[in-house]
């Protein structure tokens, strides 16, 4: 009976989920958090579920109206819904989500009427859990306080970038398992993204999506320590810390880094070459781990590239950045474009009304929006820029009783990416090749497998990725139509042949120069 019961709870909390991602428009990190809790139980027009978080408490709590309206449409009968918190690998949870509450909310809950019908139902262990947990909570809160107060590592965050959060990040097949990978660290929820490790080009969203996890904590959760520091930032302290004439600054400086429950390191790239920088990061980053402290990094390639050359992190380093979750963000298509302009204009122009900027508050037409996505390039951050003047051309024009045209929106493209700048494209790259290994394109592109035409093809399509600002799909498409699996696998085995045999590094470098040189 105890199986037929939680199998009922689950399949109506599954259902409760589905309604809420449609109907009620909450934000993705608090869907997540609801789909993380456990159902256990259904008795009595009550649901009952576990979460290993006590924010989720708090969330649930602020949210109560949405999910038990739909837990009521759910059941098709009047639904309530209690949570419990349940540490990890503990199977139920004995406090309810409503011993939360405050001591005056239960002192207002039992006075509700004055014969005792209020206190019946809520018995005395639960008022007495109430209060315990709250005091706990505030205790925890108060050496929080005291943590960030002598950490000078831990800022306070500014209003820009107060800006960069999850609710605020256009998503795409390009960025979106990242961006849940992100979302998953920020809630504190699954210790197999640890580390997080998200690499590729400048200007795909990586800053975005590592300060969105810092706002969402410092919003949600400020009973952790979270720190974002860029690798500049990070050399600097370790390089000014060995510079003072007292060696306790370095002291200092690890029981710093020590004492954060979230580091953030951003372009980490930056570090290669600094050997004693990278030993000190190599130091906290054990300690860290070792002590349960989530770590998120990120760069413009991936553990294994950052390995490669004289000057590279040895591979205790990188086995050790690859150890946890390591994702790509991949250049924008077309339609991630058209997004990014629409979100981009829609906010501007909301900015502009709120802080009374009327140079910005035109319209951009949807036909106009579709021409600037197939002119933009894939730097993200330059698409924004892109977006705020042909928004200020846009607005400009309609001063004049006209709209934005295409010779203008051309104008601005031109501007914002030079001819110069122009990415190389997957054909030059494949000319290239078949140059340098005297092949036809047909053998490039087609499906002969002897290992020199093999060799020829990954090469080509780890160019692709190295030059040109495509998806991985994309490549696939020039290349005879393969799938992401099989580029993938192409660009992981000239990785590896290029980090083995000296030789054949060069001869990469050497087609790849020609590439270059010849733009």
């Amino acid at each position: 009976m105890e199986l037929s019961l939680e199998s009922d709870a689950e399949a109506l909390w599954q259902d409760t989920l589905d309604l809420l991602a449609a109907q009620q428009g909450l934000p993705e990190s608090v869907l997540a958090m609801l789909r993380n809790c456990t159902p256990v139980s259904m008795d009595g027009g009550v649901l009952r579920v576990t979460t290993p978080m006590r924010l989720v408490l708090k969330t649930v709590s602020k949210n109560a109206a949405a999910v038990e309206a739909c837990l009521t449409q759910a059941a098709f009968e009047p639904m309530r819904l209690e949570v419990s918190f349940a540490p990890a690998g503990e199977a139920s949870a004995p406090t309810p989500a409503r011993s939360s509450m405050s001591r005056a909310e239960v002192a207002a809950w039992t006075a509700e009427t004055g014969d005792g019908t209020a206190a019946a139902r809520v018995p005395r262990s639960i008022v007495e859990d109430t209060w315990d947990e709250r005091r706990t909570e505030e205790a925890r809160e108060e050496e929080a306080r005291r943590r960030r107060a002598r950490n000078p590592l831990v800022e306070d965050i500014s209003d820009a970038t107060s800006k960069l959060t999850f609710e605020r990040f256009v998503r795409g097949e390009e960025n979106d398992i990242a961006y849940q990978a992100a979302l998953q660290v920020a809630n504190g929820m699954n210790s197999t993204y640890n580390p997080l490790f998200i690499y590729g080009k400048s200007g795909l969203g990586k800053t975005h999506l590592l300060r969105a996890i810092q706002n969402y904590i410092a919003r949600n959760d400020p009973s952790r320590l979270c720190v974002y520091r860029d690798a500049s930032s990070f050399i600097t302290d370790y390089t000014e810390a060995m510079r003072h004439s007292e060696r306790s600054a370095a002291s200092v400086l690890r029981q710093n880094y020590a004492d954060i429950d979230v580091l953030i390191i951003d372009d980490i790239q930056k570090m290669v070459g600094k050997v004693g920088t990278v030993g000190f990061f190599f130091d906290t980053f054990n300690e860290l781990i070792g002590n349960g402290k989530q770590i998120v990094l990120a760069a413009d390639r991936t553990p294994a590239q950052l390995g490669l050359g004289k000057d590279g992190f040895d591979e205790r380093v990188t086995s050790r950045l690859g150890s946890g979750f390591t994702t790509p963000v991949q250049v924008p298509s077309y339609e991630l474009k058209l997004r990014l302009i629409e979100a981009f204009c829609e906010r501007m122009r909301e900015d502009a009304e709120r802080e009374n900027v009327p140079a910005l508050s035109g319209e951009v037409p949807p036909d106009a929006m579709s021409y600037m996505a197939e002119l933009a390039g894939t730097n993200i951050r330059v698409i924004e820029g892109f977006c705020q003047r042909c928004l200020f051309a846009a607005t400009a024009a309609e001063g004049r009783g006209s709209s934005i045209g295409r010779e203008e929106i051309e104008g601005i493209a031109k501007e914002c990416w030079p001819s110069t700048m122009r990415s190389v494209s997957i054909e030059d790259v494949q000319k290239a090749v078949e140059k340098y290994y005297d092949i036809d394109h047909t053998s490039l592109v087609g499906n002969k497998r002897h290992k020199g035409l093999m060799e020829a093809r990954h090469v080509a399509i780890w160019l692709s990725r190295e030059l040109c600002d495509r998806t991985l799909a994309d490549i696939g498409k020039h290349f005879g139509g393969r799938s992401h699996a099989t580029i993938m696998h192409s660009i992981s085995v000239i990785d590896e042949a290029r980090r083995e045999d000296k030789a054949f590094y060069d001869k990469i470098m050497q087609i790849k120069d020609s590439i270059t040189d010849n733009r």
